[in-house]
């Protein structure tokens, strides 16, 4: 089979594909990208990004992220802040300038006796009259299950996404977390990196899973309906879908974090077809690992320095993304590791918002952002192959 990684064979032609990876790099445009949101410190460990960017019906930009500050969870969390802020801005100028709006400390986000010891990625979402945030923590006092007890190295936790639920913004400072999705089978047993998507018309909680080891990373989903702590972790096409995006076979044999899906106009080439970006994170290790002194020197992609990749999904269905970017990434920052991550894109009619994290020269990852008129894009569906 072409694609061992799905389960059909690919629907569009060629030229079609070319204009998909196309679009991407004209979203993800790494040269023409400014900082919106710089990290607490311009140095490696340090940034802000890891959400996403929605708009509420007054036309408001409202951006969700968490800063990061330079730890190592190898030697224990307590030895460095990590991830010690979720923080929501606003905009109320197209995207030209953001203002802080809230911000929840670790404290802010523990559950019970549940003590977070850092914030990883998060989504923004407002749901008829009331706004929502799911956002992925790694607590205190949830253990390894049975005869796993003791892998969990001291001074960690285990990772799961909660929820927050209010009336506006500001009032998410008030509000309780209730976790939303958590599973004590070892192989999915880190549920982190939430982001927002639809699968046949129904809206899904999207996230990222690693196993109890840390050696790899798939994407996952599961009906915003349905979350819910689950103890067998039994993937149910109803339920729960641990990895219905594996990892892959080249650059991205280590992970695959889905990060956000986008509906593509029917237009030019996709006049008769309904067709989804699907933007990912992928790496060939866990950590970065010494390369041959004589091997061509290229980013490698590993754990807190990924590289981005890029799939599409037809007709709605996320069941079977088709990857793109098969057998090198389609995102890379031209400066420092190359890392270029997280990326999220708003629809917002006319234009599109598209946000990463881009590793930069001091090697820090500021969030960045692109705005694309919707016609270049229509434009590029148009032309001739």
């Amino acid at each position: 089979m072409d694609k061992p990684n799905c389960m059909n064979a690919a629907e569009l032609t060629h030229s079609q594909i070319k204009q998909l990876a196309d679009i991407g790099q004209l979203l993800v445009d790494q040269q023409r990208a400014k900082v919106i949101v710089p990290p607490q410190s311009n140095s490696t460990g340090f940034w802000f990004g890891g959400g996403n960017m929605t708009q509420d019906a007054q036309g408001v930009l409202w951006l969700i992220g968490r800063y990061r500050n330079h730890g190592d969870s190898r030697t224990g969390l307590h030895l460095g802040e990590r991830g010690l802020e979720l923080a929501i801005f606003r905009s109320d100028d197209q995207g030209k300038s953001f203002e802080k709006a809230l911000s929840l400390p670790k404290a802010k986000l523990n559950i019970g006796d549940r003590e977070v010891l850092s914030i990883e990625g998060a989504a923004l979402r407002f749901d008829q009259s009331q706004v929502e945030v799911f956002v992925s923590t790694e607590k205190s006092g949830i253990n390894y299950p049975g005869e796993l007890a003791n892998f969990l190295k001291p001074g960690t936790g285990v990772w799961t996404i909660d929820r927050l639920r209010a009336d506006s913004v500001d009032q998410l400072a008030d509000v309780e977390p209730e976790t939303m999705l958590s599973t004590t089978s070892p192989e999915f047993i880190h549920i982190k990196d939430p982001f927002l998507a639809e699968h046949r018309g129904v809206a899904q909680l999207m996230f990222c899973s690693h196993p109890y080891c840390w050696t790899s990373s798939n994407t996952g989903r599961t009906p915003i309906g349905s979350c819910g702590t689950r103890n067998d972790g039994e993937a149910s096409d109803k339920e729960v879908n641990f990895a219905f995006f594996p990892r892959g076979f080249t650059w991205d044999v280590a992970m695959t974090r889905g990060t956000a899906v986008l509906g593509l106009p029917r237009a030019g080439s996709l006049s008769e077809q309904s067709v989804s970006l699907f933007f990912y994170d992928g790496g060939e290790c866990v950590r970065n690992l010494e390369e041959h002194s004589a091997a061509i020197k290229r980013p490698r992609g590993y754990s807190c320095e990924e590289l981005g990749g890029l799939a599409y999904c037809l007709d709605g269905n996320l069941d079977h993304p088709q990857r793109i970017s098969r057998h090198s990434p389609a995102f890379i920052s031209p400066w420092g590791t190359g890392c270029s991550r997280y990326v999220d894109v708003l629809d917002a009619g006319d234009d599109y918002y598209v946000t990463w994290q881009q590793s930069q020269h001091d090697l820090s990852q500021p969030l960045v952002l692109n705005k694309v008129e919707k016609k270049a894009v229509i434009e590029i569906l148009e032309r001739d192959e």
